[in-house]
């Protein structure tokens, strides 16, 4: 079986013509699709109490704003823009739960059935085949909250009587952008995690890691980067950088940089650093776990 692997794998390498994974992507997603439709009323439930969660997290905050008027003291993050980093919170972690957190909660089970071994067999890249075969619709609805609670914050913003602010069409694009990177990230990390399966067998330990260490981008860097809480800001801003994941792309926003310290600048080419890092080392990480691979067979 392992030989027969290996010979697929070099026929899918010199293959003449590589798949359009534009298209591989479209039908992944309408089978996804068609598969959530199947099951109408759980699709609605998953939604509504994706949507439940995020109110509950929102009414939280708005109590918390009640006591103080600024999350971390003079961190600049008051009610409005706090809410901008919620939102883009929202945004990054329906998009990896909707796109990769499936799939990856798989990855354990299609080593131990075999189902990795067709996956080899495929013409076409493993880890795109691995990262896309299934997608969670429900779980954008949570990006459909963030829609709304990122308008309500921008118009609050931009209405207010002291100090009123309007992104200009840079800060948006920067905003796009990284927030993108901030899901590249996030994929990285966690197809990571998945490799580790083939030579652990099950790690669901490691993904509870996951979300324990995904805990700390929720909230703004400032509030860690006193007293004890600097080691944990050097970790995960420079060796594990989740600090960067919501933090760049919402103050892109929320507290435009361009006035502001040449550091907050460096910060952000260091996100985009990162981002590309993070990739290259997922991408080694993925391929060095895969030639340990032996088959469920064998």
């Amino acid at each position: 079986m392992s030989e027969s692997i290996a010979g697929d794998s070099i026929t899918k390498e010199t293959h003449p013509v590589g798949p359009n994974y534009a298209k591989v992507f479209l039908t992944f997603a309408s089978n996804s699709l068609v598969r959530d439709m199947t099951f109408r009323v759980n699709f609605f439930l998953q939604c509504v109490s994706s949507i439940g969660w995020t109110l509950m997290n929102v009414g939280f905050y708005l109590i918390i704003f009640q006591y103080t008027g600024t999350i971390g003291e003079d961190s600049g993050w008051d009610r409005d823009k706090f809410f901008v980093f919620l939102a883009t919170t929202w945004f990054i972690n329906s998009m990896v739960q909707a796109f990769f957190m499936p799939n990856a909660q798989e990855f354990s089970e299609m080593i131990r059935t075999g189902g990795l071994d067709f996956a080899l067999l495929k013409p076409i890249d493993t880890q795109f085949l691995v990262s896309f075969r299934r997608i969670d619709w429900s779980a954008l609805s949570n990006f459909a909250a963030g829609l709304v609670i990122l308008t309500f914050a921008l118009h609050s913003l931009a209405t207010r009587a002291v100090d009123p602010m309007i992104p200009s069409l840079f800060s948006v694009g920067l905003y796009i952008v990284f927030l993108v990177c901030g899901v590249l990230m996030m994929y990285s990390l966690m197809i990571s995690l998945s490799a580790t399966s083939i030579w652990l067998g099950r790690n669901q330990t490691l993904y509870n890691f996951w979300f324990y260490i995904t805990n700390f981008s929720r909230y703004p860097m400032e509030i860690y980067d006193r007293g004890w809480g600097k080691p944990l800001y050097g970790f995960f801003t420079f060796i594990i950088p989740v600090l960067l994941v919501v933090n760049i792309p919402a103050r892109l926003l929320a507290r435009p940089i361009d006035p502001r310290t040449g550091w907050e600048w460096m910060l952000v080419g260091w996100a985009l650093l990162a981002t590309i890092l993070s990739l290259a080392i997922s991408r080694w990480v993925f391929k060095t776990a895969l030639l340990s691979y032996r088959s469920a067979s064998s």
